[in-house]
């Protein structure tokens, strides 16, 4: 257990680090196009143009990924005040581009500003909030920035030379190539981009400020190694092994997923010495014809290499040259791997299930390799700590469903957090992800890697019960650990009778209304809203808008309209109108009897949707509601459940 302990610990450490740096690869590639195009030894040199590079690897790229760690801290209050702090140690130590001293600010600032932040909770008086978080986050900001500057900025500047001295004297004593023995099995243990992004690229960047170009890029990134194991299993392979390895060979080597080959080399782990010898044959040959890259290569594509490949040509050739000898060295040894082993139907769909045990996690790609590709809606992961509801604009229908699906995991005993959000604010570490049937593909779009679940009724889903019970058969111990961290993310929205008062009031409650139409029904609604001060005019519009994105018909014969998104600003403050229709309303085919009109602002409209979404998940309830004769009775119904 303690292994297990420390395996997760180091992965989620590796993950944390590569999170800093891929979402800003676009970033670093455009800087090495920019290099490798204008520097004077450049494709087409540009003195003028050529002047882009040095800010922008002094300057853009440790700012990117200083906010990127704080943001992931403390999301964009983290950010800010992470590349605050970033800033100090760019400043103070200006001749050694600031990335390692990016990833220990950006976090540093985040985690500052984030237990500030807890520490105040509710104690700011109303009005004084906008000051407060500005001037808290400018003085905090601007102290970490002093402190980075003084101290971090020079202690990392010192360890970075360190670190660079280090590699010279290996690729001097021409022991470079043993690095293969750490980062091809880092590599099977998910540890690849930590281990790239991580650590290798820092310093590969500050060598190409030296020098023009880096190894250290072609160290991890070089596709080779497991090029050649699968071009050997589908030579010499078996079962369904044999039959998936073109198509892997077809992702790995031009896609650049390297995680596509880490089940075939799991299935017989001797081929693990293949992809070491592979790797260290490489890295000599890239060492022995000075082949290196302008930037990192990711994903570690040959179309990505040759990219970002310098345009002298005898450094085309020695990145080439290491691909194809690593490759060549690696199918050798795996050919007599595969071929001295047992003659078995090789299971790849079970090397996959063994490769995702190691990791500690699914993997989004490596179930391709077996030509069993997943459904759209993705893989439920082994441990699932947050659930996130998705609508257009996160004020309505995924506040109900987010309500009713947090009660049904309070009472099944998981300690899952879940929340609700628009679409666009979906945030990077959702796990499932619910929406409606139409919402699905921009969700889908917005996180691909997450797990998807599509209702029509958000209000009585079986999908609900569904994932309950897929969840109460995989939770773990492990778990519930990783749940306590993020609970304090969660937006705590349990049903609690002790409503404002100014939320819904009896004249905004009608009886027994008419409609032609659910455009007639939804402006009446919106016109209410308006008249109760709640929303300005404009949010009638937008009310209709929101409803031709997808309907707001929520099931039990109850729909909840509201506004789009960018409505927000046109909330004044939260409210509701309640209206009554007996007869119904056509929502694109379903009869609306109960119309919720829905205007929230921060948050404090959602205690009472709550409320709302648990009564309305009862068909009892709302024929109750349909039922009533008076406002004060309706009212009544709402506020005794």
């Amino acid at each position: 257990m303690a292994q297990s302990n420390i395996k997760v610990a180091v992965q989620k450490f590796g993950n944390f680090l590569s999170s800093m740096v891929l979402p800003n690869i676009g970033a670093f590639i455009a800087w090495g196009l920019i290099t490798a195009l204008f520097i004077p030894t450049g494709f087409i040199p540009n003195e003028n143009l050529a002047s882009l590079v040095g800010p922008m690897v002094t300057y853009l790229l440790p700012l990117l990924i200083g906010y990127t760690g704080g943001k992931l801290v403390h999301d964009q209050r983290g950010g800010v005040v992470g590349a605050i702090a970033t800033m100090g140690v760019i400043v103070g130590a200006p001749d050694t581009p600031m990335f390692l001293g990016a990833m220990v600010m950006g976090p540093l600032g985040a985690y500052v500003i984030k237990k500030f932040d807890q520490a105040i909770e509710g104690k700011v008086r109303a009005g004084f909030e906008m000051l407060v978080n500005n001037f808290s986050a400018g003085i905090l900001g601007g102290l970490l920035a002093i402190l980075a500057f003084l101290g971090i900025g020079p202690a990392v500047d010192a360890f970075t030379k360190v670190l660079v001295a280090g590699v010279d004297w290996l690729i001097d004593a021409g022991l470079l190539p043993l690095t293969s023995i750490l980062i091809e099995p880092a590599k099977i243990l998910f540890l690849n981009n930590a281990v790239n992004h991580g650590v290798l690229s820092p310093i590969g960047l500050e060598q190409v400020q030296e020098g023009g170009r880096s190894i250290l890029f072609l160290l991890e990134a070089n596709p080779g190694p497991g090029l050649g194991v699968l071009l050997a299993f589908m030579l010499f392979g078996r079962g369904t092994a044999k039959q998936s390895a073109p198509g892997a060979t077809i992702i790995h080597f031009l896609g650049g997923i390297h995680e596509i080959y880490f089940p075939y080399v799991l299935m017989k782990p001797m081929l693990i010495v293949s992809v070491i010898l592979g790797g260290m044959s490489g890295v000599f040959t890239l060492v022995l014809l000075g082949g290196g890259l302008v930037a990192p290569a990711s994903p570690g594509s040959i179309l990505a290499i040759t990219a970002v490949t310098p345009p002298q040509g005898m450094v085309y050739v020695a990145n080439f040259a290491a691909v194809i000898v690593a490759a060549t060295v690696s199918f050798l040894v795996s050919a007599v791997v595969i071929k001295s082993g047992k003659q078995t139907d090789e299971d790849i769909e079970e090397a996959t299930k063994k490769m995702e045990q190691m990791k500690g996690k699914k993997s989004s790609v490596a179930g391709k390799a077996a030509e069993k590709a997943t459904e759209t809606k993705g893989t439920l992961p082994e441990e699932v700590n947050k659930i996130v509801f998705a609508c257009d604009a996160g004020m309505g229908s995924s506040a109900m469903g987010a309500s009713l699906l947090r009660k049904k995991v309070k009472e099944a005993g998981l300690d899952i957090t879940v929340t609700n959000t628009s679409i666009t604010d979906i945030p990077s570490d959702a796990q499932v992800i619910i929406t409606q049937e139409e919402l699905t593909p921009r969700a889908q779009n917005k996180l691909p890697s997450a797990y998807h679940i599509s209702v029509d009724n958000f209000l009585s889903s079986p999908e609900y019960d569904k994932l309950i019970s897929s969840l109460q058969n995989k939770i773990t111990s492990e778990q519930a650990e990783l749940v306590e961290e993020s609970e304090e993310d969660a937006v705590d929205v349990e049903p609690n009778m002790d409503k404002d008062d100014d939320l819904l009031l009896e004249e905004n409650i009608f009886i027994g209304k008419e409609f032609s139409s659910k455009e007639e029904a939804i402006r009446f609604a919106g016109e209410v809203l308006v008249k109760a001060g709640y929303v300005e005019d404009s949010y009638v519009d937008a009310m209709i808008e929101r409803e031709e994105i997808t309907s707001t018909y929520m099931g039990n014969n109850v729909a909840i309209p509201h506004g789009t998104e960018d409505a927000k600003k046109a909330v004044i403050k939260s409210g509701f109108t309640v209206i009554q229709v007996p007869n119904g309303v056509d929502f694109n085919g379903e009869q609306a009897k109960m119309i919720f009109g829905i205007a929230g602002k921060d948050g404090t409209h959602l205690e009472i949707l709550s409320d709302i979404a648990v009564i309305c998940s009862e068909q009892e309830s709302v024929d109750q509601m349909v039922q009533a004769k008076t406002a004060e009775e309706l009212k009544g119904i709402i506020n005794s459940k």
